[in-house]
């Protein structure tokens, strides 16, 4: 892996129904899908434009009940440290180190606040694209609620090396901070709003077209939450959504018109 480390390298939906949000997903991203070679679980691999972004991985028999949830990897240059760090920093190791032949290793890891994230060191020396901010299908944001901004952001750097990027202020809900990676903005904090307990990561993903993707979402089964929201700068419409199984995820796209 040639990622700096504390990129963002992959996601992953963790889903009861891969079939459904299978459908769904190549709808409203143009995703491909092909299983993961070799593989004795349930794996299936996104691609766009020939480039691996995410997998749709079913339910473990041992995790079954729990919510449709996606998830991301951040790139470590070595898990074992990685791991040992999150423990040190007030963090658990929910699944300890373990390497996936062909692919790299891994740690399934939870912040002080009890956010979830994966560390990972990949096998290839190739740099991945799964997050590509303003390319299409490709993941563009990563967003992290919590009960603790101000708690979680200094975690974080101290495991990946991430930076306070600035803030906005979001009015009575808080600051909106945002996180800066080797000088490019790759997501923000903010507080878990009122009515809300667990802390959780979300995340965008680019659409060419905001309003299309707003017509997929719906025809394919899935809600509307908010949105789309015009961004400050010109950065584009924000769509946030439940897909099929409930799962949040955001689009973030350009409108045609």
């Amino acid at each position: 892996m040639s990622d700096p480390h504390g990129t963002p390298i992959w996601y992953e939906l963790i889903t009861g129904n891969p079939d459904a949000v299978q459908d769904f997903y190549a709808a409203v991203m143009g995703w491909g899908f092909a299983p993961m070679p070799g593989g004795a679980m349930d794996y299936r691999v996104a691609s766009a434009s020939g480039a691996d972004i995410a997998g749709l991985l079913r339910t473990p028999p041992e995790a079954q009940g729990m919510p449709d949830m996606w998830f991301f990897y951040v790139g470590v240059e070595d898990v074992d440290d990685a791991a040992a760090k999150v423990i040190d920093l007030g963090g658990q190791v929910n699944i300890p180190p373990t390497d996936i032949p062909g692919v790299g290793r891994f740690a399934f890891c939870s912040d002080p606040q009890g956010a979830a994230f994966y560390v990972m060191r990949g096998s290839s020396g190739e740099t991945s694209t799964a997050f590509a901010p303003t390319r299409a299908g490709h993941g563009c944001w990563n967003e992290l609620v919590t009960s603790d901004p101000v708690a979680a952001l200094a975690f974080y750097s101290a495991l990946f090396g991430w930076e306070h990027g600035g803030a906005m202020s979001m009015g009575p809900v808080g600051e909106y901070t945002f996180i800066n990676h080797h000088g490019e903005m790759i997501g923000a904090v903010m507080a878990l709003p009122e009515g809300q307990t667990r802390p959780y990561w979300n995340f965008a993903l680019q659409v060419g077209d905001i309003d299309a993707a707003k017509a997929a979402v719906e025809a394919g089964g899935g809600q509307t939450r908010i949105g789309p929201t015009e961004l400050p700068d010109d950065s584009g419409w924000l769509l946030q959504c439940d897909d099929p199984t409930g799962a949040n995820i955001m689009f973030l796209g350009a409108k045609s018109a």
